[in-house]
């Protein structure tokens, strides 16, 4: 294993926004090849983070994870892959920092298989001179570059053929804290980054939230204005604040955000969303693992999911009551299983890690899954609109029957130490 340091890009790309493709096999009229010398650059497509795969019989595959980027300018994307290699292969494919966009295409032997998922691309800045206050861990961020990144990942990924179409279509935005966030490092994971798997092309999820968020602070980094300077008549705006928002102040015993300014910012980031033709949905936050001894789930963020459930009710609001469903979930699997849905691992059980972790806050990737199910079960009920571009091979949800644990597999990413600093498999 080798370190690479990633360098933030500041500046928009200035390659234009037109269909590219590339083939891992001879080139076409409207493919370009790949090879072991087509290497991302800032100008130049390739493949990424010191990864290469084999490139044999129209086949880009590898025992590894791989990485392809390609700079493009902000913006959402139509990614059309054709996979399958000369062996029998399971891809997993992720987008940007680890958001799930495939999970587990099959392919035998000289197969191939196309599928198709819409992404969506950001950088700090805005119009007006502005940009997002990025916080430290966000510098290298594969969220906020001018390229757009795929991993490859599984058993023998493989991909035959890439092909790239920027888009216009309807985002759905996500505004939240960490248990939302694209969390670009193993094994943290929250549901924002779930999310997109469980949509077909025709809507595109653009995750802005960030780990340690109140809805304030929101507000004050140029989060909230960042998405207001994107939004446009028939986009969509979930709202989940909460967790940092209740915590006390040591000194003064007083909530980071109180409730009544804490409900005062939602209505009116709930008017802002109408007055630009979206649609806001408000969320309630997420359970902590807060046990009682009879087994269920005491509440640990005060009044405010509450709250918001009396703002949506009296602001005509659709709901999802994440709350009440990770009650549920949480309660389903109990006191034991619960904890293999969160942030509880011993120590050395992952690289770089020495000390044990026992957060009942954070999830893994099994726990954010669980909860994005919850998240889309909330659309079906709440029968919103977007339902119409939900996977249709994807079940509803009943959260007192969550998927079982021990059946449960994503592969992980090789991006595993929490720092501004990559891990990345050795070329």
């Amino acid at each position: 294993m080798i370190r690479a340091t990633l360098t933030l890009l500041t500046l928009t790309s200035t390659i234009p926004a037109l269909a590219q493709s590339f083939t891992c096999g001879p080139a076409t009229k409207s493919a370009t090849p790949l090879s072991a010398t087509t290497l991302f650059s800032d100008t130049t497509p390739g493949f990424d983070l010191n990864t290469l795969p084999t490139i044999a019989q129209h086949s880009c595959s590898s025992d590894l994870p791989f990485y392809f980027s390609i700079p493009l300018p902000e913006g959402s994307y139509r990614v059309t892959l054709v996979l399958g290699g000369p062996q029998p292969s399971t891809t997993t494919v992720r987008a940007e920092a680890r958001r799930l966009m495939l999970e587990k295409i099959s392919t035998p032997p000289g197969a191939a298989v196309t599928r198709t998922f819409d992404t969506n691309l950001r950088v700090p800045e805005f119009p007006t001179a502005n940009h997002v206050r990025l916080k430290p861990r966000e510098i290298g961020n594969l969220d906020w570059d001018p390229k757009l990144t795929l991993e490859f990942n599984g058993d023998h990924p493989s991909v035959r053929s890439i092909s790239i179409t920027p888009i216009h279509e309807p985002t759905l935005y996500l505004a939240g804290d960490s248990t939302v966030v694209d969390q670009d490092i193993e094994p943290w994971a929250a549901w924002g980054q779930m999310l997109p798997r469980f949509f077909s092309p025709g809507i595109v999820i653009a995750n802005h939230a960030e780990s340690g968020e109140t809805i304030r602070s929101f507000v004050s980094e140029q989060r909230f204005a960042k998405i207001f300077s994107l939004i446009q008549p028939g986009d969509y705006l979930f709202l989940q604040f909460n967790h940092n928002d209740q915590k006390l102040n040591p000194t003064t015993h007083e909530a980071a955000v109180p409730l009544d300014v804490y409900k005062q910012l939602l209505t009116e980031y709930i008017a802002k969303a109408r007055a630009a033709g979206a649609t806001p949905v408000l969320v309630t936050a997420m359970n902590r693992r807060t046990f009682d001894p009879a087994g269920h789930i005491t509440n640990s963020l005060g009044d405010y999911p509450q709250a918001v459930r009396d703002l949506a009710a009296a602001q005509h609001v659709a709901l999802i009551d994440l709350n009440a469903m990770s009650k549920t979930l949480f309660e389903a699997l109990g006191p034991e299983l619960s904890t293999h849905a969160f942030m509880h691992y011993a120590a050395n059980s992952y690289p770089n890690q020495t000390d044990p972790i026992s957060d009942d806050t954070h999830f893994n990737s099994y726990g954010a899954y669980e909860l994005a199910r919850c998240i889309v079960h909330g659309i079906r009920t709440d029968n919103l609109p977007i339902v119409k571009f939900l996977d249709p091979g994807v079940p509803d949800f009943d959260p007192a029957h969550p998927d079982p644990i021990s059946t449960f597999h994503l592969p992980t990413t090789p991006i595993r130490l929490k720092t501004n600093v990559m891990t990345i498999p050795q070329v």
